[in-house]
């Protein structure tokens, strides 16, 4: 019987278990942008890693096997699980201090972690039910968006799939219009709040790339399309995504985390890729 790693908080992480010969693994989907917030904090550290894809809806089942949960990314680190995006740029600090994603200062290091939580949760599932709920009638092409760069056998194969995974993923993300109407609204209020924030350095928090501007950039990533992305995006969305793209395109805070991609995305840290 194999043992399941032990899941533990990222301030548990001591430099002690940072220097583990073993690089960490990051159990990810490649299209998710949670999943790219983790991929980004470590390319931007320059941490070697090992990435392992999951397939959306595959991903639920490699979660419960990792620790017992439902969501990806997750990272073993020494022995250890560590899921959720936050969880993994806290322990990133911890293993690689250097770039910083925190402030040093108090103050404006409080106020980065604030706006981490906010865009984590006020941004994020927002934005990704509303995209989704005007993806999704679509099956061929959400099928072949999901899978791009994946073999054509894993393609063919999801395609075929897809049609019981979208009921699926209407259940557990609750795809309907009114979440997708508050999806659009939730969007907006945080492209507003984005350009309420810019300072004159152009970032959310001090003078400096922190949590906060690497949060907001990757979680509009779906969105955006910014070439910086790492993995092959679709070139198009349904037209009713594609419409709504054209909408928000206009905006500074939408020009902004292309800006952010140019400028800090880097390149990938992977040993496999």
């Amino acid at each position: 019987m194999t043992t399941k790693p032990a899941v533990f908080p990222a301030d548990e992480v001591s430099p002690s278990r940072a220097g583990s010969a073993a690089p960490p693994v990051l159990w990810q989907m490649r299209m998710s942008h949670y999943n790219e917030k983790a991929r980004w904090a470590l390319d931007f550290k320059g941490v070697p890693h090992v990435r392992r894809s999951v397939l959306p809806g595959a991903h639920i089942a490699r979660a419960k096997r990792l620790y017992g949960g439902r969501t990806l990314p997750a990272m073993e680190l020494g022995g250890r699980v560590i899921p959720d995006s936050t969880r993994i740029v806290a322990a990133l600090e911890e293993l690689a201090p250097q770039p910083a994603l925190y402030p040093a200062d108090p103050a404006a290091r409080e106020r980065a972690l604030a706006l981490e939580d906010h865009f984590d949760e006020e941004l994020g599932p927002h934005v990704r039910r509303a995209l989704f709920h005007a993806q999704l009638p679509d099956a061929p092409g959400t099928a072949a968006a999901l899978t791009v760069g994946w073999p054509a056998p894993v393609r063919r194969g999801y395609g075929l799939a897809f049609p019981l995974l979208r009921v699926a993923m209407r259940r557990t993300m609750r795809i309907d219009a009114t979440g997708a109407q508050l999806g659009r609204a939730k969007t907006a209020a945080a492209l507003d709040q984005i350009e309420a924030e810019l300072g004159p350095s152009g970032y959310l928090v001090g003078d400096a790339f922190s949590v906060a501007d690497l949060t907001a950039a990757a979680l509009l990533s779906p969105l955006v399309r910014p070439p910086g992305f790492g993995y092959p995006l679709p070139a198009r969305w349904s037209d009713e995504v594609e419409a709504w793209r054209d909408e928000l395109a206009g905006r500074p805070a939408f020009s902004w985390a292309g800006e952010m991609y140019r400028r800090h995305r880097g390149a990938s840290a992977a040993i496999n890729e």
